[in-house]
């Protein structure tokens, strides 16, 4: 049967529009760093890369050599962890971001597969950024997390109300480092459609 995240891990992914408290176990990514705009770029090329590599892996039984323990599944959303170059310019310049994006991996990848998959998906798709494409293992755990729906621009609300439960449930944000889920495309869907993961840690 084929595994889909939407339906059998509603609690990391499927969350509701009032901020909650999740504990997310260790999971594994192929991940990639870049900066500056969303719209830029280098954003498009860290992203073309992300899926070139998970779909490497999603149609490698495929080919001639399947993988141990490999299992049909639905390749996982787009990820980003969000930071600031300069904190003391504030988020409201975009081209002050920094970012890690992200698509989580199945629990049969290996590390030595998964640097495998990145050279295959270079050698196929020759695009440059591949190559800075790496396999890690994150383990967040207790977080606050919401559904946030619409436009990216709108987030800050969604982020305040987060905060005030956090204080509520007496517990302190770590930093202002945060995760979003892209359930949405956002080239395809309008702004007041987009649906999108929010979370922080907390200690």
């Amino acid at each position: 049967m084929k595994h889909e995240w939407k339906k059998h891990e509603k609690a990391l992914y499927l969350p509701k529009n009032k901020p909650e408290v999740v504990v997310v176990p260790k999971l594994s990514f192929y991940c990639i760093d870049g900066s500056g705009h969303p719209a830029s770029s280098e954003f498009a090329d860290c992203v073309e890369a992300l899926y070139a590599t998970s779909y490497a892996v999603r149609m490698s039984h495929k080919g001639d050599a399947p993988i141990p323990g490999y299992f049909e599944y639905t390749v996982y959303p787009l990820e980003g962890i969000w930071d600031l170059i300069d904190p003391s310019k504030g988020p409201l310049d975009k081209n002050n971001f920094k970012f890690t994006l992200m698509i989580r991996q199945p629990e049969f990848l290996t590390k030595k597969l998964a640097a495998d998959f990145v050279e295959r998906a270079f050698r196929k798709k020759k695009k440059p950024a591949i190559p800075n494409v790496r396999f890690e293992t994150i383990e967040e755990g207790r977080c606050i997390q919401m559904m946030h729906l619409g436009s990216y621009d709108d987030e800050p609300a969604s982020f305040s109300e987060m905060e005030s439960f956090c204080a509520s449930e007496e517990l302190q944000r770590k930093s202002k480092v945060h995760r979003e889920i892209y359930l949405n495309d956002a080239r395809k869907v309008a702004p007041e459609k987009l649906k999108t993961v929010l979370r922080f840690q907390t200690k």
